[in-house]
């Protein structure tokens, strides 16, 4: 069941990407003078970057693989630690079921696709301000800009994921100790 939610998800997902990319993509009315346009340029190369969508998909996929191999543990009576994921919002709790810890971790992932997405929006104007007050640096400027937002990625994905994905094999092993399923 949880592989067609996820499925069913990630169809939408992938329906409004395409959707979106098809309206970046369309012909736009460009100026006699053949420049294409600030906000489009912007909108998609910021949407087609991957630096956008990788910290946010490496935290949720760390997460859900930390709140699955939890599940069994729960079953058997055991407490959860984060108070994020408790029925009383206070540590060593009784956990709040599966599908209202699953959407607080979709949530936290759309709210790290902003954190990336703002980033990255802020980067390439920064970017294109830098290129058209020093033209004859452009492949510079856009080496500083692609290092930064890999970098950013790279520590935000890193920072929201180690611990999780460090909690999901510290689990697997203490169930298989433990003998639960």
């Amino acid at each position: 069941m949880l592989r067609r939610q996820i499925s069913g998800a990630l169809s939408s997902v992938v329906m409004v990407l395409l959707l979106a990319l098809a309206g970046i993509l369309l012909p736009q009315r460009v100026s006699a003078q053949e420049q294409s346009s600030f906000f489009g340029d912007t909108v998609k190369q910021v949407f087609l970057d991957p630096t956008t969508y990788a910290p946010a998909a490496i935290a949720y996929d760390a997460t859900m693989r930390d709140w699955n191999s939890s599940q069994p543990f729960f079953r058997y009576g055991y407490y959860e630690r984060n108070e994020r994921f408790t029925i009383t919002g206070r540590p060593n709790d009784i956990p709040v079921s599966y599908d209202v810890g699953r959407n607080r971790i979709l949530t936290d992932a759309l709210m790290n696709l902003e954190l990336s997405v703002v980033n990255n929006v802020t980067d390439r104007v920064f970017e294109r301000m830098l290129m058209e007050r020093y033209p004859e640096h452009r492949k510079l400027v856009k080496t500083l800009g692609w290092i930064e937002r890999i970098t950013f990625a790279s520590a935000m994905s890193y920072y929201l994921s180690a611990g999780h994905y460090r909690q999901n094999a510290d689990n697997l092993v203490r169930a298989q100790q433990m003998g639960l399923r």
